[in-house]
């Protein structure tokens, strides 16, 4: 065999090993985009998902409400101009929306007089002040909080948080909307923290070492350089936990009361929107009577409310938002 012979042999083999490769590469690649295909499929069926679910919920919500104002006892100068909800009480049926939804302000209102700003002091403690040993502690026992069922808050607030008021100031009553709102911000505050937390260690550190280069203390640059940087992600948060404030359920159905009225005295009880809606669950009235859909026309209103939130806070995040390069 001549050397010739043997360099054909040789670029044969070369050539066939290349194509092998080449076939291999090739169905490599067609493995991935396959793959990515099915990813996308994936991703665009969720998104698709969570868009129907999303629209039946409004579409029940919609034309259940559409049934209960076809219902001659109710009229829409009642129920938006209104605040005496009565539907319980045989022939002197009222339904004037503005009674649960000053209840469900009250305790909203309560709830994040206690969670935003100790929310917003911690958040700012952990991202600047504390040791690293000392957030690695602290953060796993706020994500204890959060994982809390609610309906053990709503006990801690009858069982814990009313005698303790009761024992200051013996105007509370059994029920009331203080207890409420403080167990619905202790509730809320992990969220607070924990998001605002996020929102402050995203701010660049080289606006902290320019701070403190024009001679600025770590409360100074926390202040007047970190805060307002995170400005936005803090307004996230903070509306974030009005929405959880506004549409919790467990905590003002046994510990805010059923009595709706339009009260600003956190020391008598009142009824919120969520707490209606378990009461009229329960299964004590027909499925077919007015006081039925006026759970939807309550769920629809909520519904109004915790939507407008996410636009404003939307539109907020927007417009103080900063970029960095």
């Amino acid at each position: 065999m001549t050397p010739s012979t043997n360099g054909i042999q040789a670029m044969q083999r070369l050539e066939q090993q290349v194509q092998t490769l080449l076939l291999r590469e090739r169905r490599n690649l067609t493995l991935v985009r396959l793959r990515e295909k099915v990813i996308l499929l994936g991703l665009i069926g969720c998104g698709l998902f969570s868009l129907l679910i999303t629209g039946s919920i409004i579409f029940v919500l919609a034309s259940e409400t559409v049934t209960f104002f076809q219902f001659p006892e109710v009229t829409l100068s009642n129920f938006f101009l209104s605040a005496d909800w009565t539907p319980l009480l045989g022939d002197t049926k009222s339904f004037g929306i503005w009674a649960l939804i000053s209840g469900t302000f009250l305790v909203t209102a309560i709830a994040m007089l206690f969670a935003l700003p100790l929310g917003l002091i911690t958040a700012v403690y952990l991202s600047e002040y504390a040791p690293r040993r000392v957030r690695n502690t602290l953060k796993p026992i706020l994500e204890i909080l959060a994982g809390i069922p609610t309906v053990v808050y709503g006990f801690f607030a009858l069982m814990t948080i009313t005698p303790f008021l009761q024992w200051c100031y013996s105007g509370f009553n059994v029920y009331n909307t203080m207890s409420a709102g403080i167990a619905v911000g202790i509730l809320c505050f992990p969220t607070v923290c924990s998001l605002a937390e996020d929102a402050l260690r995203a701010v660049p550190s080289r606006l902290r070492e320019g701070a403190f280069g024009l001679g600025g203390t770590r409360f100074d640059a926390t202040v007047r350089v970190i805060i307002p940087a995170a400005l936005s992600g803090i307004i996230s948060a903070f509306l974030l936990a009005i929405a959880r404030a506004i549409g919790e359920t467990m905590i003002v159905a046994l510990a805010a009361g059923s009595r709706a009225q339009v009260t600003l005295n956190p020391g008598e009880e009142a009824q919120t929107m969520t707490g209606y809606m378990v009461q009229i669950a329960g299964g004590d009235v027909s499925n077919f009577g007015i006081e039925y859909y006026s759970m939807y026309a309550v769920a629809f209103t909520l519904f109004a409310i915790t939507l407008s939130l996410t636009i404003v806070g939307n539109h907020i995040r927007r417009k103080y938002r900063e970029t960095y390069d």
